[in-house]
């Protein structure tokens, strides 16, 4: 792997830190009145639609299940005032739950609809996951009250369908209102190139950007692979598990707590990888992590989040929290400046 950027933090103003936090990375960007930084989705589609945030909630585990919809309502409120605009969410999480948490509270609060983006994953694990048809995305819209969502994610690829089909569902749906544009999940880089060389052979439209997992020990594809689709076609990465799972942030560093994921039933895999060898060599490191973030002034998480946001085409990063301390501890991770070695 290429070697990391030195990293230091700094007393800066949130506005200063999020714009070190931006050097050299080429995307364009913008502040909302917080100071949050916004991006744009991907390097060609500047006038899509969308800034959006460098940071952003993810419904995975939490919602619909890990938490209460109160809970769930106040992480919503404050990412929302605090200039967070974009909400991820997909048909799979608790079963379709966690669209309908979503959505009850986007509604409740009467948000302006141009003033967020939503965003939902259909196929693996939904309703129809044996094919991917529309047929998923409106029972999605239909959970979450709402009349179209900004992108629909094709979560994982459909094995039982030509490229070509899958490349025209998704045109069909953004054609029908239902999605403004479309992106992958799961996909790999020849995946994604191949959707992309389909759409521009039969006038359809392509991928806009990849959700993949992005921490300290998965990085060959956001850093290798994907930068090379970012220069070429313009896609965008989101990334998602930027604290491993929350392996980083310590919480598995004496065993598996009651209350964490990994004690969570259908996360025996998460509890087997704690525990494993490699498991253990990670948590390791991560305690040399954390000697390293006292130095600097930051907590581990702030430092792991920093540190994904720092890669180039990386639009944003998905965060999944549990308690509103944990996403105010996040937040403060655009206060951690990253530089290059000289």
């Amino acid at each position: 792997h290429r070697a990391a950027p030195a990293l230091r933090s700094s007393c800066a103003s949130l506005r200063d830190g999020v714009r070190a936090n931006q050097h050299g990375h080429g995307l364009r960007n913008q502040y909302s009145p917080s100071g949050l930084v916004y991006r744009d989705l991907g390097s060609r589609w500047n006038t899509l639609f969308i800034s959006s945030s460098a940071l952003l909630p993810g419904t995975w585990v939490t919602f619909g299940s890990q938490i209460s919809d109160e809970m769930a309502e106040s992480l919503m409120t404050i990412a929302y005032e605090n200039g967070i605009n974009l909400f991820d969410t997909a048909e799979v999480y608790a079963s379709g739950r966690a669209e309908i948490t979503l959505g009850s509270i986007i509604k409740k609060k009467g948000w302006r609809r141009s003033s967020f983006v939503v965003t939902t994953k259909i196929y693996w694990g939904g309703q129809s996951d044996d094919v991917i048809t529309h047929a998923g995305l409106r029972g999605s819209l239909s959970r979450l009250q709402l009349e179209y969502v900004d992108i629909v994610f094709a979560n994982r690829t459909d094995v039982n369908s030509p490229m070509e089909e899958v490349v025209r569902a998704m045109t069909f749906v953004i054609n029908q209102g239902m999605a403004m544009y479309w992106g992958t999940s799961r996909w790999s880089a020849m995946e994604i190139m191949e959707a992309y060389s389909v759409a521009r052979q039969f006038n359809l439209i392509p991928p806009v950007c990849e959700q993949a997992e992005y921490h300290y020990f998965q990085r060959d594809k956001v850093e290798v692979q994907l930068p090379e689709l970012y220069h070429k076609i313009g896609v965008g990465a989101m990334t998602w598990s930027p604290l491993a799972c929350g392996l980083i942030t310590g919480k598995y560093n004496e065993g598996v707590p009651d209350c964490s994921r990994a004690a969570m039933k259908g996360y025996q895999w998460l509890k087997e990888r704690v525990n494993s060898e490699e498991g253990r060599r990670q948590l390791a490191k991560i305690k040399e992590l954390h000697l390293l973030a006292d130095r600097l002034g930051c907590t581990a998480a702030q430092l792991a989040i920093a540190w994904c946001l720092r890669s180039e085409g990386v639009s944003s990063v998905l965060l999944g929290v549990s308690n509103t301390e944990q996403l105010v501890e996040n937040l403060g991770s655009l206060r951690v400046i990253l530089t290059a070695p000289h």
